[in-house]
């Protein structure tokens, strides 16, 4: 079951640009009955192995278009370091009030997806599983200097700061990637391709949901899983998530479009409201 639970996640996350990371918690929750404090824990565990090998699949492709590494280390940085509070303010509040929360963001994600796929089908086809092999990449807005290197101004630092504080804070809480920040916020800062904004967010998301597991074992979890379960459990789920990744990467091409886009978002509301309603009863 965990190894199923882990294909869905990776496969979804795989064939999404943004906010697929977000089924990891209501799945958990429905299918292996964890509570949400594990269920966050091992989602961000699960989500930072499947993006690693997203972020390492496409570093060895060929010809592929380049990371935003600058911008995207800063952004990071700066989600790594509030991915810890968030995940101790999710100890602190009730289960029920962090799942009301939880479903909240995933119907602001979903809704987006949707209004996405509406206003812009192209962009519905550039999943994190796709190939971003010469792929365009136009000057970013975020200056480049004359020798080609990024320029570190304080508006577009501050911009990606923030942002990452944001993302980072929103992850260690719900336990989600924050690619539904990441890719708009690269989008909005500089003037990239949504596929050079998707491939940069797998690397952020990788280093941020790390950051946010490794704060979630030393925290502690519930008494419902044991140290060593737990490494069991994530085993299990991360194994499932880079083999959904690895599925994403042979289908995407054929499948990934904007009613698939719409597909994931009815799923996301339904799955999150099927998961409050019975945690209310």
């Amino acid at each position: 079951m965990l190894l199923l639970i882990g294909m869905i996640i990776g496969l979804v996350l795989g064939l999404t640009g943004a906010g697929g990371s977000v089924f990891a918690v209501p799945l958990l929750m429905l299918m292996a009955g964890m509570p949400m404090t594990d269920a966050v824990g091992i989602s961000l565990g699960a989500v930072a192995a499947s993006t690693l090998y997203g972020s390492l699949r496409n570093l060895l492709q060929k010809n592929a278009a380049p990371v935003l590494w600058k911008p995207g280390i800063i952004l990071a940085s700066a989600g790594a370091v509030s991915a810890p509070i968030g995940k101790w303010l999710g100890l602190q509040l009730n289960e029920l009030w962090l799942l009301t929360g939880f479903t909240l963001l995933a119907g602001v994600i979903a809704l987006r997806m949707w209004i996405s796929a509406n206003k812009n089908p192209a962009a519905a086809s550039v999943v994190r599983a796709g190939n971003f092999a010469d792929t365009p990449s136009p000057g970013l807005i975020c200056r480049m200097s004359q020798t080609g290197q990024f320029e570190l101004r304080p508006r577009c630092v501050s911009g990606l700061l923030i942002g990452g504080l944001f993302v980072g804070l929103l992850s260690g809480l719900f336990g989600v990637g924050g690619g539904f920040l990441i890719v708009p916020l690269l989008l909005a800062l500089s003037a990239v391709s949504m596929s050079q904004a998707v491939s940069t967010s797998l690397m952020m998301i990788a280093l941020i949901s790390s950051s946010g597991f490794i704060s979630h074992l030393l925290l502690g979890t519930s008494h419902e899983l044991t140290a060593s379960s737990h490494w069991v459990t994530l085993g299990l789920v991360a194994i499932g998530g880079v083999a959904g990744m690895v599925i994403g990467q042979a289908v995407s091409h054929k499948i990934a479009n904007a009613l698939l886009q719409k597909i994931f978002a009815a799923s996301l509301i339904i799955v999150c409201i099927i998961t409050l309603v019975r945690s209310f009863l």
